[in-house]
Parts: C-alpha cells; sequence; structure tokens
C-alpha cells in the first residue's frame, strides 16, 4: 500500500466524521444555512426586494420570496451578467456556468466565491466516503479521467465564463493533477468526436482506475476503446475499478458497461448541477444519495402533483415523507431564491436524508393524466431486460395521439445493442411494469383509452446523430427520457 492510499484512508476518515456531524441533525443544520443565506443578503437588491429584513422563519421567506424558474429571475441575472454589482448576492460572482436554455437561449448561473468550494468538496467527499465505508484507495495511485467540457473560459464585464464542468477543472487539487487525464491540450478541444478519438489515443496505454461522466458520453468513449483494443475495457484497463457518474440514471446502461469492461466494477452516482452540488451516494450498501444540507443551500420542496396549484404548499427537511414525488426548489450561496431547477427527487432514507432524482418537472408524459415520470419508464425498462440478454444504449419515450388506427398509444423509441428476442413479448415485459407502478396509466389501459406501449428500434447511433444535429453532441448534455409531445421523436423517426 502506498503513501498516497494510505493518506487517503486516513483523511476519507476525518471527512466521513465531519459528514456524521452535521447528516446527525439535519433540521439544526438547515436553520443555520437559512438563516446564514438571509443576513449574507439582505443589503442586496433582491434582499431588499423581497424584505430580507423581515424575514426570521422559513414561512416568512414563503411569504415574501415566491418561487422562480431562470425566466423568473432572469431580470436580475440580467444586472449581474452587465456587471452590476450586489444584486442576487453580495459584490460580483467568480464565474457564470453558461448553459443551453429552452425559452431564453443561454443561460448563465452564477458561481461566487462562497459557494465554488462546495462543487469540489462534495466531488471529493464522495470519493472520500467510498473510500472510508469500503477501503479501496488503491485506485489513487493509478489514472483518473473526467470527460468533461473544455476549461477554455470566455470573459464578460469582468466575469469568466464557461460551462460548470469547463470551470472545475480549474480547481483540481495539485495532489489530483499528476493523476489526472486527458491532457489539457486534449480536454480544450471543442469537437465532441474529435475530443473523445484524442483521449482513446492519449489514455490507451495509461493505468487507468477511476473514469468518470455522463454514462451515456462514457458508452462512446468505451466503444471507441473497444475498437481500437479488440477486447474489453476492463482488459485494457486492468486497474479500472470505480466509476463515477452524474446527470442520467445508471441502471438502464448498467449491463451494456458491464459488457463493455467484461466485468462489474463500483460506481458512485453524484448529483451536480450549474445551481449547486446537491447530493451525492455515500454508501455502497444503501439505496440513494446523501443530501448535502450543509454546503450552502436551503431546500424546500413541492409536491409534484401539487406544484401548479396556486400557493402550492413549500416543505423543509423536518416534513418531506418517504417515496414522494417533490419539484426541489433551492436558495442559495450564489444568489439563487427560490429557485425551481427543474429536477424532482424522491426521499428513499430520512435518517440521513437520501434521495433519487426521480425526473424533470417538464418531463412527463400526461396526455390522458397518466403523469409517468422519468424514474417510471426507467424502472419498467431495467425490470423488462433484467435477466434477458436485452441490451440498450439509449431511450425516450413520447405519445401518439393519433395513430393511424387503434387507440393511442405510449411509444418508446429504444436503440439496442441486443435486440430482444421477441419484440411483442419485450414490450409486454415494460407495459406491465408500467402499470404496476402507475394506477393512473393502468386505468386507461383497463379502460381502453390507451392501447399497450409499442416499442419502435431506433438505428444505431440514432440518438447521437440527433444530438449532434442539434449541436448537443457530448458535455453534459442528454436525451430526455420523456416528453409530452413528439418534437424529438419525429426527428429521430427522420434519420
Amino acid at each position: 500500500m502506498s503513501i498516497k492510499s494510505i493518506a487517503a484512508k486516513i483523511f476519507a476518515k476525518k471527512i466521513y466524521n465531519k459528514t456524521q456531524a452535521w447528516a446527525t441533525k439535519p433540521v439544526e443544520t438547515q436553520k443555520k444555512v437559512f438563516l446564514n443565506l438571509i443576513r449574507e443578503a439582505k443589503n442586496t437588491q433582491f434582499g431588499i426586494n423581497h424584505h430580507f429584513e423581515k424575514i426570521k422563519t422559513t414561512a416568512d421567506f414563503a411569504k415574501h420570496v415566491p418561487v422562480r424558474d431562470y425566466e423568473g429571475l432572469k431580470p436580475y441575472v440580467d444586472k449581474v451578467v452587465n456587471g452590476v454589482e450586489n444584486v442576487l448576492w453580495k459584490g460580483k460572482p467568480l464565474y457564470f456556468a453558461k448553459t443551453s436554455g429552452t425559452t431564453s437561449g443561454a443561460k448563465y448561473i452564477p458561481l461566487t466565491k462562497e459557494s465554488m468550494p462546495y462543487h469540489i468538496e462534495a466531488a471529493r467527499n464522495a470519493i472520500l466516503h467510498y473510500i472510508y465505508e469500503t477501503g479501496n484507495a488503491d485506485f489513487v495511485d493509478g489514472k483518473m479521467i473526467f470527460l468533461q467540457g473544455s476549461p477554455i473560459l470566455e470573459e464578460q464585464n469582468g466575469i469568466k465564463l464557461g460551462r460548470l464542468s469547463g470551470i472545475v477543472a480549474h480547481f483540481v487539487p495539485k495532489y489530483l493533477q499528476k493523476n489526472r487525464m486527458p491532457s489539457l491540450e486534449t480536454n480544450c478541444i471543442e469537437d465532441w468526436e474529435t475530443k473523445v478519438n484524442a483521449i482513446v489515443e492519449e489514455t490507451f496505454s495509461e493505468n487507468m482506475s477511476v473514469i468518470s461522466g455522463i454514462p451515456s458520453w462514457v458508452q462512446m468513449y468505451f466503444e471507441n476503446l473497444q475498437e481500437k483494443g479488440g477486447k474489453p475495457v476492463g482488459e485494457i484497463f486492468k486497474n479500472f475499478n470505480l466509476f463515477i457518474y452524474g446527470g442520467v440514471n445508471y441502471e438502464p446502461y448498467r449491463a451494456k458497461f458491464e459488457n463493455l469492461i467484461g466485468r462489474k466494477v463500483d460506481s458512485i452516482e453524484l448529483f451536480p448541477a450549474s445551481e449547486g452540488f446537491f447530493a451525492y451516494q455515500d454508501s455502497q450498501k444503501e439505496k440513494g444519495m446523501l443530501l448535502l444540507l450543509n454546503a450552502g443551500i436551503f431546500y424546500e420542496f413541492i409536491k409534484s402533483d401539487e406544484f401548479h396549484n396556486e400557493n402550492a404548499k413549500r416543505y423543509t427537511i423536518g416534513e418531506v415523507e418517504l417515496n414522494v414525488n417533490y419539484v426541489l426548489i433551492i436558495s442559495t450561496n450564489a444568489g439563487l431564491w427560490g429557485y425551481n431547477i427543474g429536477d424532482t427527487v424522491q426521499f428513499v432514507c430520512l435518517k440521513p436524508y437520501r434521495i433519487i432524482v426521480s425526473g424533470r418537472i417538464k418531463h412527463y408524459i400526461s396526455a390522458f393524466g397518466e403523469h409517468v415520470i422519468g424514474k417510471e419508464v426507467e424502472s419498467a425498462l431495467q425490470e423488462a431486460i433484467e435477466g434477458t440478454a436485452v441490451r440498450i444504449n439509449e431511450f425516450t419515450v413520447a405519445p401518439q395521439i393519433s395513430p393511424a388506427t387503434g387507440l393511442p398509444y405510449h411509444e418508446w423509441f429504444v436503440e439496442f445493442e441486443n435486440e430482444p428476442e421477441n419484440s411483442t413479448t419485450f414490450a409486454e415485459a415494460i407495459d406491465n411494469a408500467m402499470r404496476k407502478q402507475n394506477m393512473y396509466y393502468d386505468d386507461l389501459i383497463v379502460g381502453k383509452v390507451l392501447q399497450k406501449l409499442v416499442v419502435t428500434p431506433v438505428v444505431k447511433n440514432g440518438f447521437q446523430d440527433y444530438m449532434k444535429s442539434i449541436g448537443k453532441l457530448g458535455g453534459q448534455n442528454k436525451i430526455p427520457r420523456l416528453s409530452n409531445d413528439r418534437k424529438i421523436v419525429d426527428l429521430l423517426k427522420s434519420k
């Protein structure tokens, strides 16, 4: 065992104990975060406009600060982008994480000197919790790769801006710099396909021990490695034993990944976003990710089936229940207030508070009142492929409201690596799993409002070609699991 791995184990125990100190006092921890946020921002334009001097409780906050999405907060953000100080948070942000919006063009999410350290610490602590629980630390001596956006930053009114993953690349600790790949030159390549090919060439002969990224794009890297080496990734990288991912549910990809790798590897799930680093998997034995209650973020939760109601109740951490679908609302030390990031979560444990990401409040199917969410389609597909040789690369689901003949249905567009022996039986297995999970969907089938779902195969690389056609290949971009219209699938069909 190396000195580096011994040091990692000692540090891991220290971080675990620090985590326990706040995780065992969740309500008290969130209260401290809340009061600190209000105190620090009370003299900002937003704080003055929303009477922060009167806010003493979370009920006061809900009274004075409405829930907003980016569009609702945009007038304030625009001032910050234009260089005005003390608007949403004291002073100016250090960076803007620039993301692509659907209705407002580019979105500029502020990152401040107070918020930035938590993005770095959370990713580090996720790995340290893994080391503490498993005792596995040998991987720290190998090479680590993080598939991410370009670290090249622009500047606007004295504030640097770029992709979050590119910004974070500038904060990699010195003790990881020698182990980290790809090189800066390769990481700066903008074209994703060119970048992946360069990463393959650069890493092929290295001792890779940790690989991190969104599963759909790591899959592309693995496929290129396998094509170059003519053997499984696990044979190319014999010491590769830890996969770190975020952004999408890994389960639909797991069988394909294990086939590409040639064996099972441990994995750690993260829940990062430009708006904050919200949770990470703190245990290999327990379901869900630990919600980070001490990370400069005050959380509120609105039940998703009540979200569109006027004056929907906003729950705080001590009021949430298990297995309820909540819209996640955040207020942060980067100056986002009552902010709806668009994700929905469910609590799977309350001691400590662990969550799973169940979908997006805008990504759902309810063309007939069925209220189908991302977690349900992912679970149904996973159940259908369990114990079979079926492997999938990607999928999305949309309603077919006006079929040429017969009743409407849900249409599942699936890119198979290994197709099912009997497509009808496979579709029925998914449909049965959906009906068990979602009583509204079941009622519509029983009541003959809908017919059973239809699976439509997508040609190989069809999803990659679609993402390329809309300029979103690679990086942090991912296919929505669900749409309430057919805009995406109509383009897929044209490929």
